[in-house]
């Protein structure tokens, strides 16, 4: 079987980052069948289109850096043609694809469907956008005909995936019907390590990871029902790991609440490696997000083993249930400070074991298998 990823955001030589859990499902297809990614660049810093090709194994990556021009009337022209300069280029060096699968509606569901008219390829598409969401509220403000095409692409989708069932309800909520399935998004193995025996001393530890984007973050949040625990005791320190368009304001907030020396650290953005090692060395992870889609970094906490505080957002309700950790509502800070000081004498009583083999659905081999059989029932 030889699939085809297209994509909005993939990981490319200006951002390693972008979209880089698409690259983790094309991986996970990978080690079951043949998968070619396609991605579509504007580059304001080249003349004349580039293309790039990576392959790793059943992995074969193709980027297309097209250059930059005219204005955004322009835009959709410019990114098809590149598009069918790349899919020239996979066909002549890796074959016609038997599926495709697209990430991120629009324009990559908009070329899956030509490829289905033109040549009777299937395809399924993979949603992670958070603006089908009433608190963020981008898609209500595209243009009714970006809106049609959506609705046109996920209908003659064989299936629509959203990362959670709260991203399909609200994509049903603004009449996009398809077939849908929900499909997690991948935890690297290297998360699922056997968890290190942990050591309960009269200290715990709290982490929080996020791109600190307060809007969706509400790291200010987690500070503010810090600093009331604080004042109660002294017995906890709290690491924050990432970085973003925030950080500095978010940074000096903190300064603003005079903790005590030591109490709240910032360490700016960590490899994934060393998220794994601060995870296993915490005691519990504080999410309190005011939205999500799929929060990824849930999942690696508790493919570490590690119990999560979080809000009742994204795909964070089938996650977490009264074996892993503790549920609170969005800006409740009040909430939030009763789980602190809650978790902070009662963390030990969780069972990593436990909430790491349930972790096991988030693996690659798991969500893998999951998407072959997708993908086998569209082409059948």
């Amino acid at each position: 079987m030889k699939i085809l990823f297209l994509t909005s955001w993939y990981p490319h030589r200006y951002d390693a980052m972008m979209g880089l859990f698409v690259r983790k499902h094309a991986e996970a297809v990978a080690r079951l069948s043949h998968v070619c990614v396609l991605y579509m660049h504007e580059d304001e810093h080249i003349t004349q289109t580039e293309i790039t090709e990576h392959t790793d194994g059943n992995l074969t990556e193709i980027i297309v850096y097209y250059p930059k021009q005219g204005n955004s009337l322009t835009a959709f022209y410019h990114y098809f043609q590149a598009a069918g300069t790349g899919f020239r280029y996979v066909r002549k060096n890796w074959g016609m694809p038997d599926l495709t699968h697209a990430n991120i509606f629009l324009k990559p569901a908009l070329m899956a469907y030509f490829l289905q008219r033109k040549y009777g390829i299937p395809y399924v598409v993979t949603e992670h956008w958070s603006g089908y969401l009433p608190a963020n509220g981008a898609y209500a403000r595209l243009s009714a005909f970006h809106r049609y095409l959506t609705r046109l692409t996920a209908k003659k989708a064989a299936a629509v995936l959203p990362v959670s069932l709260l991203l399909q309800k609200n994509m049903e909520r603004h009449n996009i019907h398809a077939n849908y399935q929900v499909v997690n998004n991948v935890v690297d193995d290297f998360f699922y390590q056997k968890p290190p025996q942990r050591t309960f001393d009269s200290k715990k530890h709290l982490l929080h990871i996020s791109c600190f984007d307060e809007a969706a973050k509400n790291t200010k949040g987690i500070l503010a029902a810090l600093k009331q625990v604080s004042q109660q005791r002294q017995d906890f320190d709290m690491v924050f790991v990432g970085t973003g368009v925030n950080l500095n304001d978010t940074v000096a907030y903190s300064q603003s609440l005079c903790f005590p020396d030591g109490m709240v650290q910032f360490v700016g953005e960590q490899t994934p490696e060393e998220v794994t090692q601060w995870l296993y060395r915490s005691d519990y992870l504080i999410i309190f997000s005011n939205y999500e889609t799929a929060c990824v970094v849930v999942s690696e906490a508790l493919a570490t083993g590690t119990p999560v505080i979080a809000t009742e957002v994204g795909s964070i309700p089938q996650m977490i249930d009264n074996q892993s950790g503790i549920i609170i509502q969005p800006k409740d800070i009040a909430a939030l400070t009763r789980a602190i000081n809650y978790m902070l004498d009662h963390s030990q009583d969780y069972d990593s074991g436990l909430i790491q083999t349930q972790a096991q659905q988030y693996s690659y081999a798991a969500v893998a298998g999951q998407l072959i059989s997708i993908y086998r029932q569209a082409l059948s």
